[in-house]
């Protein structure tokens, strides 16, 4: 008797993460970027900044699915979306088939894709067999994506984020399980479960499994620095790989992949924006940002200074009012400055 698939977001050709990752090279003359997830800070708002910059796919932050399907407030707090948040890959930290299949069931509808995070290396997680423990668990992994493809086969995408081991050829090992068990693409993050984020990402592994996996028709991502046009195009000659991931490169700037060498202020306007329209961002996470986009584009460092002591939001607001020329979505140029408009350059 076969069981009939949850709703799920209907895939096009306009939205299907594994089409885009095929094609971006014959419609747009170059490979797919991608946004990752970002602990707390690949929310809705800062999203939608980094469709506005090339972004071909976007994930959202990781959702510990235990949590999300016993937890309606653990739902309100880490998930939001709408119609114009696609294409979405709704990342998950899990360690079990009962769990992922239920997560699943509720996000479906709003995505377009589930990716598996087997790369996060915080300790509690791998303790509670999360993230980059997962690599060291390859029975447990396949199946929880067999069992994915086997209720929604093409209907929803499957990713895995994963890490390397030590021994290359073990990775390699892994990846061909994925592929077998059924996983859509797979995301190479070039560094171990110990490596240090602060240790240049390894290029050499990354090559090396990309070359030795036997499903050719099963797509690799390499993620790891980029934090320029000229490292994505590094990572791709060196590599091989049908695409890259950036993270902590789009945090600092959401227009990384617009060739833009430091954040423009038309981003962070657009940020501003949509934190407001969008709301539910906490004083400190939408401070974050501000502070990682002001360091990208050196604002003076008495500002930088007077911004991290601002407490509440409303403040900020003003703050920002007082030094520069922060244009509103309804006003001409609103999202086109590039340099920060002070508005009295002598005085700060």
């Amino acid at each position: 008797m076969s069981v009939a698939c949850p709703q799920v977001r209907t895939l096009t050709k306009k939205n299907d993460p594994l089409h885009i990752i095929r094609t971006r090279k014959l419609t747009h003359n170059r490979p797919v970027t991608i946004a990752g997830p970002m602990v707390r800070y690949s929310k809705l708002p800062f999203r939608q900044v980094c469709r506005h910059y090339n972004v071909d796919i976007v994930y959202t932050p990781m959702i510990l699915a235990r949590e999300f399907v016993r937890n309606s407030h653990a739902r309100m707090a880490d998930f939001s979306s709408n119609e114009n948040d696609s294409p979405l890959i709704v990342q998950v930290g899990v360690n079990n088939v009962t769990d992922l299949l239920r997560f699943a069931e509720m996000v479906a509808p709003y995505c377009d894709g589930i990716g598996i995070n087997c790369g996060c290396p915080i300790k509690e997680q791998i303790r509670e067999g999360i993230g980059s423990a997962l690599i060291y668990n390859p029975d447990l992994l396949t199946s929880m994506i067999s069992a994915v493809k086997s209720k929604y086969g093409d209907k929803l995408r499957l990713e895995t984020k994963i890490r390397i081991h030590d021994d290359w050829d073990q990775t390699v090992e892994l990846c061909n399980l994925l592929c077998d068990a059924g996983v859509d693409w797979i995301t190479i993050h070039g560094r171990t479960r110990t490596t240090r984020s602060s240790v240049p990402v390894n290029l050499d592994a990354i090559k090396y499994i990309t070359e030795k996996i036997k499903c050719r028709d099963v797509p690799v991502i390499a993620n790891g620095d980029c934090f320029t046009m000229k490292d994505f195009q590094k990572i791709l000659d060196y590599t091989g790989v049908d695409g890259v991931m950036a993270v902590r490169g789009l945090l600092d700037n959401p227009a990384l992949f617009s060739g833009h060498d430091k954040c423009p202020w038309g981003a962070l306007e657009l940020f501003w924006h949509y934190a407001m329209e969008f709301g539910g961002l906490p004083h400190q996470l939408l401070l974050h940002h501000l502070h990682c986009m002001f360091e990208s584009m050196q604002l003076e460092k008495n500002l930088h200074n007077e911004l991290m002591n601002i407490k509440t939001t409303t403040e900020l607001i003003d703050w920002f009012d007082r030094y520069f020329i922060l244009k509103r979505a309804d006003e001409d140029g609103f999202s086109e400055a590039i340099e920060i408009p002070y508005k009295n350059k002598s005085k700060v």
